[in-house]
C-alpha cells in the first residue's frame, strides 16, 4: 500500500481527533466578529477557500482566502490564518514575517519542529495528520475539520460518509475516463478545486473545476463520451441531465463534500496504479515548496 493511500484510509479518525481538539485550541482560531484571512499554498489554498466560505456563512465574521504568493497587504485584518502542512513553504514564511505585528497571526501544521514555530503568535500542531506523502490528503482535511468544528459546523455525520467514502466501490467506469469537471457551490468549490488538483497529481489526468453555475458558461463545451463531471454537494436544477445528454457521466455528490473528497483521493490512486504511476511521488512536486534566493 502506498502512503497516500494509508493516510487517506486514516481520515475519519484524524477527523474525529481535531474535532475533539476544537475546543481546547479556541483561543489560537479566529473569534466570531474578527476580520479574518485565510492563506496557503496549493491543496492549502484550496482549504482556505472552503473555511473561508463555511466561516462567513455561519455569520462569524467576514473572511478572505489568498494565495499566500498574493497576499494583500494594504488591507487591514485583525488574524491571519496560514496553513501549511510542512511549516517550512517560502511564500507563507515571508508573509508571515511581513504581517506581524499588523494581524494576530496562526499556523496551523503538521509537523512543529520548522521555522513556521518562531513565525506565528499561535501555532496549532496537527501532527498525528502529517504525512510522508508528497500528496496531501489528510493533513489538509483535518486541518478543514478542525476549523469546521470550531465554527460548530461538524458532525459525527461527516464521519460516518468518510467511512463510507472509503468502503463503498468507486462509480463504475471511471478510470477508464479521459477527463475530469469537479463542481462545487459555496463552500465545496474550494474542495472541488482540490480535487481536481489530486487527480493532476497523483494520476497526471486532465481535470478542471468550477463553481457549479459556471459550467454551463462554456466549460460543457468539452463534455463528452468518455469524460465525467462530479458534483460536490447538492448540483443546480437540471444540471445532471444536461450533462448526461452530452453523452458524459455525471456523478452525484450524495456523501457530505469532505467525503466527496475522500473518494476522488481514492479515484485518483486507483487511476494512478492502473497506469504505473507512484502517487507517492509526483513528478517535478516535492513536499514542500522551498525556493532558492539565488
Amino acid at each position: 500500500m502506498s502512503h497516500v493511500q494509508n493516510e487517506l484510509s486514516s481520515q475519519p479518525d484524524c477527523w474525529e481527533r481535531a474535532a475533539g481538539q476544537a475546543g481546547s485550541l479556541a483561543a489560537a482560531l479566529p473569534a466570531p466578529g474578527e476580520r479574518v484571512a485565510i492563506v496557503g499554498c496549493g491543496t492549502s489554498w484550496f482549504m482556505a477557500q472552503a473555511v473561508a466560505a463555511l466561516r462567513e456563512g455561519a455569520g462569524q465574521g467576514e473572511t478572505d482566502a489568498f494565495a499566500a504568493s498574493e497576499f494583500p497587504f494594504g488591507r487591514a485584518y485583525d488574524r491571519v490564518i496560514a496553513l501549511t502542512r510542512s511549516g517550512t513553504t517560502t511564500e507563507v514564511l515571508e508573509l508571515l514575517s511581513q504581517v506581524r505585528g499588523k494581524a494576530r497571526t496562526t499556523a496551523i501544521t503538521g509537523d512543529p519542529e520548522t521555522p513556521v514555530m518562531e513565525a506565528a503568535d499561535d501555532l496549532v500542531v496537527l501532527d498525528f495528520a502529517d504525512e510522508r506523502s508528497v500528496v496531501q490528503t489528510r493533513f489538509a482535511t483535518t486541518a478543514l475539520t478542525l476549523l469546521r468544528a470550531h465554527f460548530g459546523l461538524h458532525s459525527a455525520a461527516v464521519v460516518a460518509d468518510a467511512r463510507i467514502a472509503l468502503a463503498d466501490p468507486l462509480p463504475e467506469g471511471l478510470v477508464d475516463c479521459s477527463q475530469f469537471t469537479f463542481l462545487g457551490r459555496g463552500w465545496s468549490v474550494g474542495l472541488a478545486q482540490e480535487a481536481a488538483l489530486k487527480m493532476r497529481e497523483a494520476s497526471l489526468s486532465w481535470t478542471e473545476a468550477y463553481p457549479a453555475m459556471e459550467y454551463r458558461h462554456g466549460p460543457i463545451s468539452i463534455t463528452t463520451e468518455g469524460t465525467a463531471t462530479w458534483m460536490f454537494g447538492d448540483a443546480p436544477v437540471g444540471l445532471d441531465k444536461q450533462v448526461r445528454a452530452t453523452g458524459g457521466s455525471w456523478v452525484a455528490g450524495g456523501l457530505d463534500p469532505l467525503a466527496e473528497l475522500v473518494r476522488v483521493q481514492r479515484l485518483a490512486v486507483a487511476i494512478a496504479d492502473a497506469r504505473g504511476l507512484d502517487p507517492d511521488a509526483p513528478r517535478h512536486l516535492t513536499r514542500s515548496v522551498i525556493l532558492d534566493e539565488g
